[in-house]
């Protein structure tokens, strides 16, 4: 059964059902087409109750409704399959899902509401809800939690290390120092903000028939306020009532969703590429795992593997994001079906995105910051302390004083020798002179720690609120 499991593993064209099968399962329950499959049913059941609420069919006995009710989260393999046995004859997946529950109803005492089964629906009123319901599990109770993990991650690492004293660079070039706790806790706010935008988002659903205006249902039953029905059937669903659309309920919603995932995915390529370079530059060392091999031929080599693969699989993520925003937005009239195919490729984009985030927070628990390469690189030119010195200096009413400071120091290293000679020789107030002998690069993070406080601080609230 192993080896079979690994044959059918190697032979999967896509990685997500092959070799990161097992790091993806997580969204399996959510996203995959068995989850699809079992949304619709519970759907078309919720549908069926919702119509003997209103007195179209008769009243349904409290073990119907729960048949009902439950029936979608407990299909069986066999009734899935079945499923999709009538789909290989109908070439439609609603319409299979329908004549499966019309087989199922006709040996219950629900064979005489088989008629009602889908009844003046078209099959978007129901794919527009269970993708959307389909979406929501997924993001809050997989992608959330574990953007919510890294995030973790970086708070524990600024907290340890706020008043680390870091070269902070800008354009690549030694700029100012900062700290790595700061640096880190910057990540973390970024990332936060967006996380908590996500879990906010509110995704819209629509029932109304063919082109949208509740044709069918209003002819065969007009007394029914079919508008307030679907505005109550949806809001039951906690999806927001979009009650003007065309066959399709427009995605601008699911676009924004996207593009939330996009900027949050931006924030983690931006991280990866950041931990790249502190691991290349050795401010941060890596776990040496025994037997772990880093090169075929060269074996003194730790690959920062987590990271880069992180990198890899967000660039997947967002290119299959951002090219079904610019895909959903557009469709034919009152509706097309290019749609429908790709919308299939949600769970994907989430996948690669949940196997970026796994690999970055890997990648997070493995390194360790090398505080003295750290330090050393931070003390190694202390023309790194000029924006500080000119702006004393201004303030003492020096002249000119960053063409002063840059004569001594632009494209120069600097030792704290030479920086303390140059002190020595300014001419400026003893005051003011004795103030910047004070100066080091490992003294002159301004407010640093406190902001990394603050960061801290509005993290923890905003999971409060």
């Amino acid at each position: 059964m192993i080896k079979r499991d690994l044959i059918l593993e190697l032979s999967a064209i896509s990685p997500l059902d092959g070799r990161y099968k097992e790091k993806v399962k997580e969204l399996v329950p959510f996203v995959s087409e068995m989850a699809l499959i079992r949304l619709r049913v519970e759907l078309e059941c919720r549908y069926l109750i919702a119509l003997s609420e209103v007195s179209l069919i008769r009243r349904l006995k409290t073990s119907e409704k729960t048949f009902l009710l439950s029936f979608g989260k407990k299909m069986t393999d066999g009734q899935i399959l079945r499923v999709r046995e009538i789909e290989e004859i109908t070439k439609h997946d609603v319409k299979a899902v329908e004549k499966m529950l019309r087989e199922i109803f006709a040996k219950t005492s629900l064979k005489d509401l088989i008629e009602w089964v889908h009844f003046g629906l078209t099959s978007e009123d129901i794919n527009n809800l269970a993708r959307r319901l389909m979406i929501i599990s997924a993001v809050k109770e997989v992608c959330i939690p574990f953007l919510d993990k890294i995030v973790d991650e970086f708070i524990e690492i600024a907290e340890k290390h706020k008043a680390t004293p870091m070269l902070g660079r800008t354009h690549g070039q030694a700029a100012v120092p900062t700290t790595l706790g700061k640096e880190m806790a910057n990540v973390a706010v970024r990332l936060n903000r967006e996380v908590r935008k996500l879990e906010a988002m509110r995704l819209t659903g629509k029932l109304n028939g063919a082109v949208g205006n509740y044709n069918a249902l209003e002819l065969a039953a007009p007394e029914i306020d079919w508008i307030e029905f679907s505005r109550k059937f949806v809001e039951s669903l906690e999806l927001e009532p979009n009650l003007i659309t065309t066959q399709i309920n427009p995605y601008e919603d699911e676009i924004e969703m996207f593009q939330a995932f996009q900027r949050i995915n931006g924030i983690v390529l931006d991280i990866d590429q950041d931990m790249w370079r502190y691991i290349s530059d050795s401010w941060f060392t890596q776990e040496v795992k025994q037997k772990e091999v880093g090169s075929s031929t060269m074996p003194q080599k730790v690959n920062p593997i987590d990271f880069e693969n992180s990198e890899g699989n967000i660039v997947i993520a967002n290119s299959l994001l951002e090219g079904m925003a610019r895909k959903l937005s557009v469709s034919r009239l009152q509706r097309d079906l290019s749609d429908s195919t790709t919308v299939r490729n949600i769970g994907v984009a989430l996948s690669y995105s949940l196997l970026a985030y796994k690999s970055l927070l890997t990648g997070l628990k493995k390194v360790h910051p090398n505080k003295e390469r750290i330090k050393a690189s931070l003390n190694e030119n202390w023309s790194i302390l000029t924006e500080g010195v000119q702006t004393v200096l201004r303030r003492a009413g020096v002249k000119d004083p960053y063409s002063l400071v840059a004569s001594f120091s632009r494209g120069q290293r600097i030792g704290s020798a030479e920086w303390g000679n140059w002190i020595d020789e300014l001419d400026a107030p003893t005051k003011t002179k004795k103030q910047l002998r004070s100066l080091s690069p490992e003294s002159y993070i301004g407010k640093a720690v406190k902001l990394t406080e603050f960061a801290i601080k509005e993290i923890k609230a905003s999971r409060n609120s």
